[in-house]
């Protein structure tokens, strides 16, 4: 079984070599908006959409033009891999797995890749990159498998490189039970067995002092010194909280993924759960501000990124994620089977109305989800339905069979 697997670093670097890096990323972008506003362009007129190969044909044509001569300065296969997304996100948009394409500003998710042409020497911390030379690197774990591609990337002022490797490992047998898992507020993650995860909340703990420091920002002359000084506080602030969630979603994906072969959990669709009640001037939307509540604090846990990391970590030890839709897993009794709203007279517990049952309402949703999870498993092997389409996207890392 093939396995990708990405390894992300903070490279050491030189004055010089942060510009260089500026001006690649900074060239990166002008590439592909000008793509972009080309295909508009030609989309308003009728003609037919640019491929990949096309665009990279109209390189050398934009880096002979004089107002444009300084790409040749950028490695011309960064500019094309740059050309390569624009092309992703168009079949993405067209496929209906994310919106139209949009253009890039500075500042914002500055990057960019080498496919190839990429030398690392793990034993000195030092990688080789083409236009830029050797870069040095805090070397944290140890890179396994042939690179296929390096991107790098700048968050907050620090430049990072992240290695994507392939490598052929056996296929694993997991021997651990299968739990249900149901995804809360209170309660981060609760298994069918009683146990449960407490929320992190990251951005809630920094809530404060992100008021304080975009107030602060929003008082500055706006493009100044001290605008841009506040302006990287402010960024500092989100890259702690992205941070603070990624790692404590690692830590439990592990904990689960290594201790257990099948993990059941609910098809949850996270952009509609957290869409806003505002409503329209015509027709106003009630409880507006408890819904704006709620919605941050969806969006605070980080439920999908979960479900990405615990698709591909139990892929790599063997074992097996199963989405169940979520209808009537928190109405439905464990004990008689008794469907029914009041069952779940307040948010945290369950008594079931027919049969007296009482339990936790986020262990009960757990229990129901687990349920549903082994009957979709049944319906799988016996060829009743095709598999759950769980675990597509796997922008990190992946494993292809």
């Amino acid at each position: 079984m093939q396995r990708l697997q990405a390894y992300k670093f903070e490279l050491i670097v030189t004055g010089e070599q942060q510009r260089q890096m500026r001006r690649f990323s900074g060239a990166c972008r002008f590439v592909y908006n000008k793509a972009l506003a080309l295909q508009k362009e030609r989309h308003e007129q009728g003609e037919k959409k640019l491929s990949a190969f096309e665009l990279n044909n109209l390189l050398p044509q934009w880096k002979a033009e004089p107002e444009t001569k300084w790409l040749s300065d950028s490695p011309s296969q960064t500019l094309q891999q740059s050309l390569k997304d624009l092309d992703r996100a168009y079949k993405n948009f067209f496929a209906k797995r994310a919106d139209f394409p949009r253009f890039k500003k500075k500042g914002q998710s500055d990057s960019f890749r080498y496919p190839q042409g990429v030398k690392l020497e793990q034993g000195n911390n030092r990688l080789f990159l083409p236009k830029l030379g050797w870069l040095r690197y805090r070397n944290s774990r140890t890179v396994e498998g042939e690179i296929k591609n390096v991107t790098v990337s700048q968050v907050c002022g620090k430049w990072y490189v992240s290695i994507q490797t392939e490598r052929e490992v056996e296929i694993a047998v997991h021997q651990g039970d299968a739990i249900g898992l149901d995804m809360g507020i209170a309660r981060f993650a609760t298994l069918s067995d009683g146990r449960f995860y407490a929320p992190l909340n990251s951005f809630k703990r920094h809530e404060t002092a992100l008021r304080k420091a975009q107030q602060a920002m929003s008082r500055k002359v706006k493009f100044s010194n001290n605008w841009k000084k506040a302006k990287a506080k402010v960024q500092r602030i989100h890259s702690n909280i992205g941070n603070s969630r990624r790692d404590y979603l690692h830590k439990i994906s592990n904990d689960i993924s290594k201790n257990h072969a099948i993990v059941c959990i609910e098809d949850l669709q996270v952009k509609n759960m957290s869409k806003s009640a505002a409503g329209t001037a015509e027709q106003q939307g009630r409880n507006v501000r408890a819904k704006s509540g709620l919605n941050k604090a969806i969006l605070d846990q980080g439920w999908f990124e979960f479900r990405r990391q615990l698709d591909y970590k139990l892929a790599w030890n063997g074992g097996h994620l199963i989405a169940v839709p979520p209808k009537n897993t928190s109405r439905t009794c464990p004990c008689c089977g008794h469907i029914s709203k009041d069952n779940r007279a307040t948010q945290a517990r369950f008594a079931c109305v027919e049969c007296g049952f009482e339990e936790n309402a986020d262990v009960v949703g757990a229990i129901n989800v687990l349920r549903a999870g082994h009957a979709r498993l049944a319906c799988e092997v016996s060829g009743a339905t095709m598999p759950p389409a769980a675990g597509t996207h796997r922008s990190e890392s992946g494993v292809r069979a």
